[in-house]
């Protein structure tokens, strides 16, 4: 139920902070059997989008076909021209879409596999076992809990979020759930070994010298977002997880089968259906190197913290906090 004031006015951050004091997150409403989509998941008609068309609608599948890389034969820190090849791949895919898929990239299907079914097993453990978990502190490495750092009348998303940080590519393993430590464990030291081969293909396609990202250290730390989204009882009325734009240096995406993600191309919102076993990135960092008088910057210098503001600020018509920051 919706809190409202004598007037009749929605009582928001009353709302949040009853949903908060739950501990329980979204899957704590779905079983306590709601039936009916609280106010505070609500989101205005205007920002929802229409249902786009099935992953194998063919026009669909003609406009937008992702770029797709396979690391076959590819090895960290080998030459040759296949590693060439894989190396424009990258630098196109990153020039035109800013995302790629990429298959074959040495992370076993079984890794991946467990991984996802590890943090089911979390996510659909009774309330009690993830209680002491929940927190919005993001100074906490392993932290459980819903829709972080929500704005004035915002409204929520529905999913739960398991969070675990791996500060210089360490993380306590006693710190991590026991029902999915040894996946997590597992996972992440995959991960680090592919981010450390995309590092590499990364700094290459800038054309510098392919330690240059790796010795800048922009990638040391990951932050594992394991996200759950329980059945809702209105989708129509929300998101799972709204619009925006990571801002991290580096995002390695693994879907289930369900699908639901999109991205946007060309000012279009449009599907990437999963693949079993691929992984999706997205780039994006400044690197002084390549600025000259004849590439000059675009954008200007800006702290970590003022992104974070700017995208608090950047309202539902724009998709991204980049342009506050863009060289006038």
């Amino acid at each position: 139920m919706a809190s409202f004031s004598s007037d009749g006015h929605y009582e928001w951050a009353k709302e949040v902070k009853a949903f908060d004091e739950t501990k329980a997150g979204v899957k704590g409403l779905v079983d306590a059997g709601v039936v009916k989509l609280p106010k505070l998941f609500i989101h205005r008609p205007e920002t929802l989008n229409h249902p786009s068309p099935p992953c194998n609608d063919t026009i669909s599948a003609v406009l937008f076909e992702l770029p797709t890389i396979d690391f076959t034969g590819l090895e960290r820190g080998g030459v040759g021209a296949r590693r060439r090849e894989v190396v424009d791949e990258i630098r196109k895919a990153s020039e035109e879409w800013g995302f790629v898929r990429i298959v074959n990239h040495g992370v076993p299907l079984s890794v991946m596999d467990a991984m996802l079914d590890g943090i089911r097993r979390f996510h659909e453990q009774p309330q009690e076992a993830k209680t002491h978990l929940y927190s919005s502190d993001s100074t906490r490495s392993v932290r459980f809990n819903s829709n972080v750092s929500l704005g004035d009348l915002d409204p929520a998303c529905w999913r739960d979020l398991l969070t675990c940080v791996f500060r210089d590519d360490t993380l306590d393993p006693q710190a991590i759930p026991a029902v999915c430590r040894k996946e997590v464990q597992e996972y992440a030291k995959c991960m680090i070994e592919l981010r450390e081969t995309m590092t590499e293909l990364l700094s290459e396609a800038l054309g510098l010298g392919r330690d240059y990202l790796s010795l800048m250290e922009c990638m040391k730390s990951e932050a594992l977002a394991c996200l759950y989204y329980p059945v809702c009882p209105e989708p129509e009325l929300t998101y799972g997880t709204a619009k925006h734009s990571d801002t991290t240096f580096l995002t390695l995406l693994m879907q289930d089968s369900i699908g639901g993600l999109q991205i946007v191309h060309q000012n279009q919102w449009t599907d990437v259906p999963p693949v079993r076993g691929a992984a999706a990135s997205q780039p994006f960092a400044p690197i002084k190197e390549i600025v000259s008088d004849k590439n000059p910057a675009v954008y200007r210098d800006f702290l970590c913290a003022e992104y974070f503001e700017a995208y608090k600020k950047k309202g539902e018509h724009i998709p991204s906090a980049l342009p506050h920051f863009r060289i006038k």
